[in-house]
């Protein structure tokens, strides 16, 4: 018996119009659908008429159910992996379930869609040819080494932050980039999507009087040659 296909499925950010053609067929014709959250899904799911069976993987007991999954993909089944919201394993639950399906000599398949990340780089102006995620940065043990480590980075930058840290986070970045510039996005095709640009301070300035909302999305300019000079100067 031939093994099945995990399929990685990126799914809309906000607006349920942002997934392709190719996603929903899949998600209309595989076996079974592994959601982050089999209750978030469902309004995606709904939506599209879409009715395949559903299993969650949520982080809590992803190690447990990943296996569970590996089972059903060497038995032949076709498996579509989703995240709550854009492209599964990106700072969300589902790397696993890949690993063990790459280790099993299970075909991997990525369907590309919507992404956070780089909807706000392409939109920053900063540029695109070179760039660095780094995700959520360390709560406490080497956040200050890693900021410092940042500030020398010659790529665009891009951090995930939520609404409750993120004032604390920009003043962090405050004494190591000092008035870099700085673009934020929040809530990406939803209804109050929002961009703020300016220099950190500015930002700051701007969420001090602006309560910090939604998720959010940082892109930092790199350390250009004109601002090593500035520094220097």
């Amino acid at each position: 018996m031939s093994k099945g296909i995990l399929y990685i499925v990126s799914t809309p950010i906000g607006n349920l119009d942002d997934i392709t053609l190719r996603a929903i067929n899949i998600l209309k014709t595989v076996d079974i659908i592994a959601c982050e959250d089999t209750r978030h899904s469902a309004k995606l799911l709904s939506h599209y008429d879409i009715k395949t069976k559903k299993i969650s993987y949520y982080d809590e007991i992803e190690d447990k159910r990943s296996g569970t999954l590996i089972r059903m993909l060497e038995s032949g089944k076709n498996v579509a992996l989703i995240s709550d919201a854009g492209t599964p394993g990106i700072s969300d639950p589902g790397y696993r379930v890949i690993q063990k399906a790459v280790e099993a000599d299970i075909s991997v398949i990525p369907v590309p869609g919507p992404s956070s990340l780089l909807s706000v780089l392409v939109s920053s102006g900063f540029a695109t040819d070179r760039f660095t995620f780094e995700g959520f940065l360390p709560r406490k043990k080497g956040r200050k080494t890693r900021l410092e480590e940042l500030a020398a980075e010659t790529r665009t930058m891009i951090i995930f932050e939520s609404p409750v840290r993120l004032l604390k986070t920009l003043t962090d970045l405050l004494p190591h980039f000092g008035d870099r510039r700085i673009v934020i996005g929040r809530e990406m095709t939803k209804f109050y999507e929002e961009y703020v640009r300016g220099s950190i301070p500015e930002v700051i300035s701007h969420f001090e009087k602006s309560k910090p909302r939604g998720e959010f999305v940082l892109v930092i300019e790199g350390l250009t040659r004109k601002l090593k000079k500035a520094i220097s100067d």
